[in-house]
């Protein structure tokens, strides 16, 4: 019987140079890093364009994994970190309107989702405006703490749960089918 690898021995390998420990980490991870930046950018190929960025700075950062956290914690800041600082770089806007001045449906993910309440959900997160939805996403989904989130924000833990106060408020009066 073979016993598979941890992530932390691939991750030693693959900071060795051992390309074949680099692919099993993408394979066993790389979903999860799409998803990530899915839920973070609601654009199918932001998402796409920013999984293969992790995983470039991955491959460049991978020998200063030291295995202090798990390394799917680690893999999940690095991706965390890569879409904000996307983000800040390009400025990037997600609320665009149509020809007619109507927002865009958000675009629809591979898997699809059983319950019609999942989908109603994405689809409010979706409208929130860029700073909601990202405090609501790290604190809510993701489960950091204010202090974590201002760190990597750059704001002040007062900022983080304001808005994610207001925006607990918004997805209740988009869910409730309240214009705002």
């Amino acid at each position: 019987m073979v016993l598979q690898k941890t992530d932390y021995e691939l991750a030693i390998a693959a900071a060795k140079g051992d390309l074949t420990a680099f692919e099993e980490l993408y394979r066993r991870h790389s979903r999860k890093v799409y998803n990530l930046c899915m839920r973070m950018t609601c654009n199918k190929s932001e998402a796409e364009d920013l999984t293969q960025e992790v995983f470039i700075q991955l491959y460049r950062r991978i020998g200063s994994y030291r295995g202090e956290a798990a390394f799917t914690t680690w893999l999940h800041r690095l991706a965390v970190n890569q879409v904000l600082m996307k983000l800040r770089k390009s400025q990037f806007r997600f609320e665009t309107t149509t020809e007619d001045g109507e927002l865009p449906l958000p675009e629809e993910t591979e898997a699809a989702l059983p319950l019609i309440d999942s989908i109603a959900l994405d689809k409010a997160i979706a409208s929130l405006p860029v700073g909601y939805r990202t405090i609501f996403i790290l604190h809510d989904v993701e489960g950091y703490e204010h202090e974590e989130i201002a760190k990597i924000l750059g704001i002040s833990v007062g900022t983080s749960k304001s808005q994610l106060h207001k925006a607990r408020l918004k997805l209740r009066k988009i869910l409730r089918g309240v214009n705002s």
